[in-house]
């Protein structure tokens, strides 16, 4: 996965959540101990760290705060999240493909950063439409770049996007129960060892 793909996951979510600036923000997430603004300060959070850690390199850094503050209104937020999906983008694309960054799930590649950084975006904005009554769906072919980039074991059938979500422990999926302790591989797929990692290991 490249820039593009974040820039295109963000430019999904922006146009979505900007049709809902109207709505109550301050109104808890189902299943989350987050409102609509924390969850999507939170994406905007990632999106801050992953260009850091990325050109950081490998060794994991605590030299610097990093925040998005959570009491900004939401158009201002939306805002955020598509001008800082812009600077990892930029960040993705003018890195070598070799270069590694630090994330505790894995030291990863442009191609992991920005395939975390899709997941992200889509999922949590599929969090703000839950906690505003809605719903949100990415381009299937978005959610499915993004399951084989990340979580190389989840099953190849079914539709991409409820897929992915089943894969964040958001839903169940027919004979598959909720993922419990889930976690992605962010580090270059050539290093997974073919087993379902997860967040206690």
């Amino acid at each position: 996965m490249r820039g593009t793909d974040v820039r295109h996951a963000a430019e999904r979510a922006t146009g979505f959540l900007t049709t809902t600036l109207d709505r109550d923000w301050s109104a808890p997430i189902p299943g989350l101990d987050m409102s609509v603004a924390e969850v999507v300060a939170h994406v905007g959070d990632c999106l801050l760290w992953y260009p850091f850690d990325l050109t950081a390199g490998r060794t994991e850094l605590s030299t610097v705060e990093l925040e998005v503050r959570r009491d900004s209104g939401p158009a201002d937020l939306v805002t955020t999240l598509g001008a800082l999906a812009r600077v990892l983008a930029s960040v993705v694309d003018g890195s070598a493909e070799q270069a590694r960054g630090f994330h505790p799930w894995g030291v990863a590649d442009p191609a992991g950063f920005a395939a975390m950084a899709c997941d992200e975006i889509l999922v949590h904005t599929d969090d703000a439409a839950r906690g505003l009554g809605l719903r949100f769906t990415p381009p299937a072919e978005l959610a499915a770049a993004v399951l084989r980039r990340l979580f190389p074991w989840a099953p190849p059938d079914g539709d991409p996007w409820q897929v992915l979500l089943w894969a964040n422990g958001r839903i169940d999926l027919p004979g598959r129960p909720r993922q419990v302790n889930w976690r992605w591989h962010s580090a270059p797929l050539s290093e997974w060892d073919g087993k379902v990692p997860s967040a206690q290991s």
